[in-house]
């Protein structure tokens, strides 16, 4: 009797926790689908992050990201981009776009918030050419090649926006974009700079260009002052599967060096727990640590790629010199989106986790006369009693951004003053509990997205619903 009355109790609970769960899931088209709706609604354009295009072969082959046997095995080759030795720039590739990358392996990416923008916001997927039907909520996909340089992704925006013009036959027309981590500083770096190259040299002539053609920019996960977990990337690898991107694939990549940590970001500290000043963009640094393609075993592959060794100690020669001028010109990348700048007429809304204890500082540990990298606490092998590591190397986040990073602040803390050399104009943030790859599906995020596109007054706070 005792044990069936704690059975009954117990099914009680979870039934009771079931409807909460239920309840508290926001009923997206009863909240928006059915609403009257803004007749000057502006078209939506979604940007995704890194690996979040569809690329594929000239003979209609998916290369990214392929079929699930290919996602566990595959070494990905061919998405390494080759080398011009005269410019030290990519060749033109061969692949190319077929849309977003909607799911991986069952695991969804951009698929529901596009569901979502259909099914509850009401919008309809659109093509540049198609001319707008009065009262038709429409949005855009911007689907570029994330490898390269993001200019090239930036040009690609100012098009799309001009033929969305072309298409409701407004030259004046704002739109609104939702952009996913490396997204958003594509869409900053448009705000600020249009189509200009500011980053052949230091002087970041802000034009405010973008912001006269969008009308608000939400921003979801967007590492703003850069990422830890680049670093790690570029040197170790990035793991696929049961395969992994290799430090030589990456390194070949543009994009790749515009995500590392910005130059005032504390990276890297000794096992004493002492900030060390070493410059991320100085190429020097990445060969005296041998770090990526610096370090003398990824050399020898390199190397024994060629039948001909010198024709390989060449390639190595020209890739390493194509390394330091791109590492040279991230660096102006990050910088041109923090330097001061006229407020522009954008409201710069900020959504990213906070729930994850995600890498924010490195820890360089001699080991027998080497310097190695650690990438966590629990690979530090003689650590300083003294010194508590999982503050100092790991923050909140969303396992890949921090919100430090997020918010483009030196760190979390809300009282302490931003850095004079971070300038970024957000309207508001809010925060969620999910990982990197998984912003997009939050309902919570979904909800306050659709409140803040949707809101004809052009009203920025947010609505408060409880996860």
């Amino acid at each position: 009797m005792r044990a069936h009355r704690y059975l009954l109790a117990t099914l009680f609970v979870l039934g009771g926790l079931s409807s909460c769960a239920q309840f508290n899931k926001p009923d997206l088209e009863r909240l928006y689908r059915y609403q009257q709706g803004n007749p000057n609604q502006p078209p939506i354009i979604l940007i995704p992050g890194l690996l979040g295009s569809r690329l594929s072969d000239a003979n209609g082959k998916e290369i990214w990201p392929g079929s699930a046997l290919k996602l566990l095995f595959s070494d990905y080759d061919r998405l390494k981009l080759q080398v011009n030795p005269d410019t030290l720039e990519p060749e033109k590739s061969d692949l190319h776009l077929t849309g977003l990358t909607d799911t991986i392996v069952g695991q969804d990416y951009y698929g529901r918030l596009r569901e979502v923008l259909e099914s509850a916001g009401g919008f309809v997927e659109s093509v540049p050419g198609t001319p707008a039907v009065r009262g038709e909520r429409r949005y855009y996909v911007l689907a570029y090649d994330w490898r390269q340089d993001n200019l090239a992704a930036v040009r690609k925006l100012d098009s799309l926006i001009e033929a969305i013009r072309r298409d409701y036959q407004e030259p004046d027309l704002e739109v609104d974009v939702i952009a996913h981590s490396m997204g958003g500083m594509i869409a900053r770096y448009y705000i600020r700079y249009g189509t200009n190259d500011e980053l052949t040299d230091n002087e970041f002539l802000v034009n405010n260009y973008g912001a006269s053609r969008i009308r608000r920019a939400i921003l979801l996960g967007t590492p703003n002052l850069g990422s830890t977990s680049a670093v790690k990337a570029i040197i170790n690898g990035f793991k696929i599967g049961i395969g992994e991107l290799s430090p030589q694939l990456i390194a070949t990549w543009p994009s790749s060096y515009q995500l590392l940590p910005h130059p005032i970001s504390q990276w890297l500290l000794s096992v004493d727990g002492e900030a060390l000043d070493l410059d991320l963009f100085d190429v020097e640094i990445w060969r005296k640590f041998e770090f990526s393609i610096f370090d003398p075993k990824v050399e020898k592959e390199i190397i024994s790629q060629f039948k001909n060794k010198s024709e390989g100690r060449e390639y190595l020669r020209v890739f390493q010199a194509y390394f330091a001028a791109h590492l040279e010109r991230a660096r102006r990348f990050v910088w041109s989106l923090t330097v001061r700048a006229p407020h522009p007429d954008v409201k710069l809304i900020v959504f990213g986790g906070d729930c994850r204890l995600t890498p924010a500082r490195l820890v360089v540990e001699e080991i027998d006369g080497t310097s190695v990298l650690r990438y966590s606490p629990r690979e530090i092998r003689h650590p300083n009693s003294a010194v508590n590591y999982d503050r100092l190397m790991m923050e909140p986040g969303d396992g890949r951004v921090t919100k430090a990073s997020l918010l483009a602040r030196q760190t979390y803390d809300p009282t302490v003053q931003r850095h004079e050399w971070s300038f970024i104009d957000i309207e508001y943030a809010f925060f969620l509990c999910s990982k990197h790859t998984r912003l997009t599906g939050n309902p919570i995020f979904q909800d306050n997205l659709l409140h803040a596109i949707l809101s004809i007054d052009e009203e920025t706070h947010r609505t408060v619903v409880e996860e």
